[in-house]
C-alpha cells in the first residue's frame, strides 16, 4: 500500500499506480470527498466516484450516466476512435445495449460455460506441464497469459497460429500507457484497428461455412433485434471480447498468485481444501480487481452524494475504491478467502454486469486448482513489476520459481 495522501493523489496519472494502488488516499477520500474532482492535463477533468453505493447508482442509471456519449475511458478519444468504441457492447446504452445483450447472453450463461470445464482443465494441465519443464518462469506471460488466449481461441474457432499475435495486440491495446508493453511495433490505436479488421475478416469467412459450430458462427447466426450482426459490428465485438477476455483474466491470475504467495497461511488452506478455491477467486477479484474504473458521461445536471455534476461532465466509477468501502466490507484492506458475502463490483452491476463473468470464474477456479496440484511450492524469484496504467490494475512481470 502506498502512502500517497488524498491531497496529492492524481488518479489521472498512470505513474500514480506504478508502485501500487494509493489505498490510503482512497480511504481518506471516501470519508472526506467521495465524489472527488480530479483535474487532467490537457483536457477536462472528471468526477471520481469512490463509494460502493455511488458506483452502483451510476451504473444503474444509464439514462443519466451514459457509456455511449463519451466512451468508457478517462481520456477523450478522437472521433473515429470513439465511433469504434461505441460499437462495443460495454459502451452501448439502452435500448441498443439491451438488444445486443439479450441476444448474446444465452451463449455465455453459467450452464454453457460449465460445459467447457474439461477443455479449460486440459489447457491448464498443458500450461502447467510446460511450466514444470522450466521451473523458473515469468508468471504473467509464461503461465497466466496462455490460458485466456487458448480458451478464446478454441471457443471462437481462431486458427492456433494466430493466437499469440492476437494476444500481443490485446495486451498492446489494454496497456497502451506502458511503453514497455506498447513497444516499437505501433501504438494502441493501430492494434485496435488490426484486431477489428481481423474480426471482420473472421466473420466474412465464417459466413461461407454453414457447418462451422464454434462460438463465432453461433453468434453470427443469432438474431439481433430482427437482423444478424454485421461483419463490422462483429469486428467491434471481437475487439471487446479479445481485450476483456485476455487481459483481465491474465491480470486476475497473476495478481491473484502474488497475493496468495504474500498470504502463505491462506495459500496453505487452499492446498488443504480445494473446495475453498471459488471463494478465493472471488476475493482475488475484489482485492486485485483487474480494472480501476469505467467512465460514464452525465447526460443532464444531477447530484451524487450532495455533489453537483453538470451535463457533459466525465464520471468515473472507481471499483478499486468501492471494493474496499468500509460501509460494505468488514476489514476491507485485508485479503480473506473466507469473505462472505462478497458484493464486490469488479464485474460491474445492473445492465453492464460482465457478460463473461461465468467464464472468468471458471478459468480462475480451474487454473488455481491445477496450479496448486502441479506445484508443491511457489516462491517469488525477483521483484514484481506493475503495469503503468490508470485503467488496468495488473502486473507486467512476476518472476517465480515453481517446484513440483
Amino acid at each position: 500500500m502506498t502512502q500517497t495522501t488524498a491531497g496529492d493523489v492524481d488518479l489521472a496519472n498512470p505513474d500514480t499506480f506504478v508502485d501500487g494502488v494509493p489505498h490510503d488516499a482512497l480511504t481518506e477520500l471516501r470519508r472526506t470527498d467521495p465524489v472527488h474532482w480530479q483535474p487532467m492535463a490537457g483536457e477536462p477533468g472528471f468526477w471520481a466516484v469512490l463509494r460502493h453505493a455511488d458506483v452502483a447508482h451510476v451504473d444503474r442509471h444509464p439514462e443519466i450516466f451514459s457509456a455511449n456519449e463519451g466512451g468508457i475511458v478517462l481520456e477523450d478519444l478522437l472521433p473515429d476512435q470513439l465511433a469504434m468504441m461505441r460499437n462495443m457492447l460495454l459502451a452501448m446504452d439502452p435500448p441498443v445495449h439491451t438488444v445486443h445483450r439479450k441476444a448474446l447472453s444465452p451463449h455465455f450463461r453459467a450452464r454453457v460455460m460449465a460445459g467447457i470445464e474439461d477443455r479449460v482443465r486440459d489447457i491448464c494441465r498443458t500450461i502447467m506441464a510446460e511450466a514444470r519443464e522450466h521451473r523458473e518462469v515469468e508468471f504473467v506471460h509464461d503461465v497466466a497469459s496462455p490460458l485466456p488466449t487458448k480458451v478464446i481461441g478454441k471457443l471462437f474457432g481462431l486458427p492456433p497460429e494466430d493466437w499469440d499475435h492476437i494476444h500481443v495486440l490485446a495486451e498492446r491495446t489494454a496497456s497502451s500507457q506502458d511503453p514497455e508493453l506498447v513497444g516499437a511495433e505501433g501504438d494502441a490505436s493501430a492494434a485496435v484497428i488490426e484486431l477489428a479488421m481481423y474480426g471482420i475478416g473472421l466473420a466474412a469467412a465464417r459466413r461461407q461455412d454453414d457447418r462451422a459450430d464454434d462460438l463465432t458462427s453461433v453468434i453470427l447466426r443469432t438474431d439481433f433485434g430482427g437482423q444478424p450482426m454485421s461483419d463490422i459490428d462483429f469486428g467491434s465485438f471481437f475487439v471487446q471480447l479479445i481485450i476483456a477476455g485476455n487481459d483481465t483474466t491474465k491480470g486476475m491470475l497473476s495478481s491473484g498468485l502474488l497475493t496468495l504467495v504474500r498470504h502463505p497461511d491462506q495459500l496453505a488452506e487452499l492446498r488443504a481444501d480445494p473446495s475453498l478455491i471459488p471463494g478465493a477467486v472471488e476475493e482475488i477479484i475484489r482485492y486485485d480487481n483487474p480494472l480501476h474504473y469505467f467512465r460514464r458521461t452525465a447526460l443532464s445536471d444531477t447530484k451524487l452524494s450532495g455533489t453537483r455534476i453538470a451535463a457533459g461532465d466525465k464520471v468515473a466509477m472507481y471499483y478499486t475504491s468501492a471494493n474496499r468501502d468500509e460501509e460494505v466490507f468488514a476489514n476491507p484492506q485485508a485479503f480473506d478467502i473466507h469473505r462472505s458475502p462478497n458484493p464486490h463490483l469488479s464485474f460491474g452491476i445492473a445492465g453492464h454486469f460482465c457478460l463473461g463473468v461465468h467464464l472468468a470464474r471458471l478459468e480462475g477456479k480451474v487454473f488455481f486448482e491445477e496450479l496448486l496440484d502441479a506445484f508443491s511450492t511457489i516462491d517469488l524469484n525477483g521483484e514484481p513489476v506493475r503495469c503503468r496504467s490508470n485503467l488496468t490494475n495488473m502486473l507486467r512481470l512476476l518472476p517465480v520459481r515453481l517446484t513440483a
